[in-house]
């Protein structure tokens, strides 16, 4: 987020583009391992109950979607290498390719962004989740605090709407 270029033009330095390619090269990897490695695991590992469906399919769209935008994000960056390397500065493609870039970068911190809200609410409601994800603040047991018992109460009833929707269109 804060090792940005401000201009196409600094990728004339040799050394900053030979940093970019690199650096977009072991992120990716890093990426891509951490996504092979996790695609193992339930989404709501360390959970006390059953997770609804609907919170499942959301939850899953939200890590597939980050998953996609962190890997799309290295390689539109490699791609504006290449075609700056090629001498392609301006122009459709390179324009599309920076309009990618730029795009997967804001969506990845909206999704990054809901992804740490829903761990922090998980940490707040006492489901257990915080616990397999973060080595600190363990999660001794539900929340007993009504006022988070309502708001979850309300999220599960939004939960029931959507499935009974999606499953009226199945129908």
């Amino acid at each position: 987020m804060f090792k940005q270029l401000d201009d196409l033009s600094q990728l004339e330095d040799t050394g900053l583009l030979i940093f970019e390619v690199i650096f977009a090269s072991i992120f990716l990897l890093i990426v891509i391992i951490r996504y092979a490695y996790m695609r193992r695991f339930e989404t709501f590992l360390g959970a006390r109950e059953q997770v609804h469906i609907v919170h499942t399919y959301f939850a899953k769209i939200v890590h597939k979607s980050m998953y996609l935008c962190l890997i799309l994000l290295p390689l539109s960056g490699l791609a504006i290498a290449g075609l700056f390397v090629r001498g392609v500065t301006d122009g459709p493609i390179q324009g599309a390719v920076l309009a990618i870039h730029e795009s997967t970068a804001t969506l990845s911190y909206v999704l990054i962004a809901i992804h740490v809200s829903a761990a922090i609410y998980s940490r707040i409601k006492g489901e257990g989740i915080w616990s397999s994800m973060v080595p600190i603040l363990k999660e001794e047991k539900p929340t007993e605090n009504e006022i988070i018992k309502k708001i979850s109460a309300f999220e599960e009833g939004i939960y029931d709407k959507v499935q009974t929707i999606f499953s009226s269109n199945k129908e």
